[in-house]
């Protein structure tokens, strides 16, 4: 069984086309999405609406639950945020409509799937502790067991930091699936993570960057009241002018 994870897709309808077509052509049976549909791109409508008519199971991020909030009580739910991030977030709910807003709301915080060979998968957004805890490639078996606490599943699936990686620590694999539509490294390809799971062989996962219609999204993005600045970190794989 070949199974697709990816996150973090941040309003990037074209990067999210090209994901699920590049994973459909290496033969991935099953796709899930992590979380983070919107934000910082110009489609989190046609992303949301994409995801929901082809069914492609997925849970809640955390900008999501921001872009919710943002749409349902306005500016005061990002009163403390940067002014950049600020501004990038009221846009998100700004244009949110209806249906999107009651698709993210009807989204779990997790899913769970028994895999063939009885292994557990657990998908979260930022860690099995909260969609805001981050896990990077840095962690340490104490560490991650701090994360998972009782729940031990076989292969832990996560994104929110949006640094793509596989890793097998203390008889968990762990998957980073990365960013599939903003990627912060310095690659302007984005990822998403490939898990291959067969009854009698130890779960296996890969990290696939690929290429998509860059250009679209820059030129829509242009098309918006959305920092310019955001065009060049779609186009050089970065996020660093909206840290500060």
């Amino acid at each position: 069984m070949l199974m697709a994870f990816l996150s973090d897709i941040h309003g990037n309808l074209p990067a999210l086309e090209a994901a699920v077509g590049n994973a459909k052509a290496r033969g991935a049976g099953k796709i899930i999405c992590a979380g983070d549909m919107t934000g910082y791109g110009p489609f989190p409508n046609e992303v949301c609406l994409f995801l929901k008519e082809r069914r492609i199971p997925a849970i809640i991020g955390n900008y999501d639950q921001k872009a919710i909030e943002v749409a349902e009580r306005g500016a005061a739910a990002a009163a403390r945020m940067k002014q950049k991030k600020r501004k990038i977030l009221l846009w998100t709910g700004a244009h949110l409509d209806d249906r999107s807003r009651r698709y993210l709301a009807g989204l779990p915080e997790r899913l769970t799937l028994r895999l063939p060979g009885g292994h557990h998968l657990l998908v979260v957004h930022g860690s099995p502790l909260s969609r805001d805890d981050a896990i990077y490639p840095s962690i340490t078996r104490r560490g991650l067991e701090a994360k998972v606490g009782g729940v031990r599943p076989d292969v832990l699936v996560c994104g929110h930091t949006h640094i793509p990686f596989v890793k097998r620590i203390g008889g968990v694999l762990l998957v980073n699936c990365g960013s599939a539509g903003h990627p912060v490294d310095g690659d302007p390809r984005p990822a998403y993570a490939l898990v291959c799971a067969e009854a009698g062989a130890v779960p296996r996962g890969r990290i696939v960057r690929f290429e998509y219609d860059r250009k679209g999204t820059i030129a829509a993005l242009e098309k918006t009241s959305l920092p310019k600045g955001l065009q060049q970190d779609f186009a050089e794989g970065s996020k660093m002018r909206f840290l500060e």
